[in-house]
């Protein structure tokens, strides 16, 4: 009987089996082969040694490539928790046409990210963009949001918060919901504010929900590639180059595929640490 539910579940199984060995482990196993590889996607590819991962080691773009998506992470990830969990807040509060708000707010998430970039592309624009048009009526001078080196991946930041917030207000929705009313009960007739309330009751509660949005949002950000590709495409001046868009470029712009095999595993590397660490870290808290 035993052996018969395991053939079973194996057959069950069987789909995801071959869709993980053909998409996820074969692409895998094909870069570990090709960071010792020189191709170009064309020609026969010839072994090289460690030739990419020395390369790897001395190439300033890519060390700024991955300083700009540390920028972005940290502009990205503290907007999203702090909106994500006012609109959770506010939300929870709201009876009246809750369901339309709720479907408001989640709705940059389903929509493409292509689509979104172009709309805040428009947005940005110098010359006939939204919010400089906006600005000039009022007197201000216009904002170089998308060619200024310091202004532009702040300015790509806010997009990607606007764009995923809707998801992580969802999770912390979900969380408010485990909030006991009790507690809350208790802590009026004790005399506590809704402040009060707030930070000793929901936050500490919300901790587990916490921990799932940073992880989320920081695998998210290190995922930043289409925003870049789309608006800037890497500048001004390399301002915007994602590690990603680096590694992009590397293999389908230049043909250097060993290399972006090298550069790809050695990112999911630093992204898997910085995980890890950030796991244990906000555990421990």
């Amino acid at each position: 009987m035993r052996n018969r539910a395991t053939i079973q579940g194996l057959g069950l199984s069987l789909p995801y089996l071959i869709f993980a060995s053909g998409f996820v482990l074969f692409p895998l196993v094909f870069s570990v082969y090709l960071i010792f590889q020189r191709w170009d996607g064309m020609s026969a590819a010839v072994y090289v040694g460690l030739k990419n991962i020395s390369r790897l080691f001395q190439d300033d773009l890519f060390y700024q490539s991955v300083l700009n998506t540390i920028i972005f992470l940290l502009i990205n990830v503290p907007l999203q928790i702090i909106f994500a969990l006012f609109f959770a807040v506010l939300l929870n509060s709201i009876r009246f046409l809750s369901g339309l708000f709720r479907a408001i707010y989640f709705a940059p998430v389903v929509v493409s990210g292509v689509v979104v970039t172009i709309i805040w592309q428009q947005l940005y624009g110098y010359d006939n963009g939204v919010l400089n048009s906006l600005l000039s009526g009022i007197g201000i001078a216009r904002v170089p949001w998308l060619t200024s080196p310091t202004i532009a991946m702040p300015s790509i930041a806010i997009m990607a918060t606007w764009k995923n917030v809707g998801l992580y207000t969802a999770l912390f929705m979900v969380g408010l919901q485990d909030v006991p009313i009790d507690l809350h009960e208790a802590a009026i007739i004790d005399g506590a504010n809704a402040w009060k309330r707030f930070y000793r009751i929901t936050i500490p509660l919300l901790t587990p929900t916490m921990v799932l949005v940073v992880i989320l949002s920081t695998i998210n950000g290190f995922s930043l590639f289409v925003e870049p590709y789309v608006m800037t495409g890497g500048g001004p001046m390399n301002s915007t180059m994602s590690t990603l868009l680096y590694i992009y470029n590397q293999a389908f712009y230049f043909g250097h595929f060993g290399y972006a095999a090298a550069l790809g595993l050695f990112y999911a590397a630093i992204i898997f640490i910085v995980v890890i660490i950030q796991r244990r870290v906000l555990k421990e808290e």
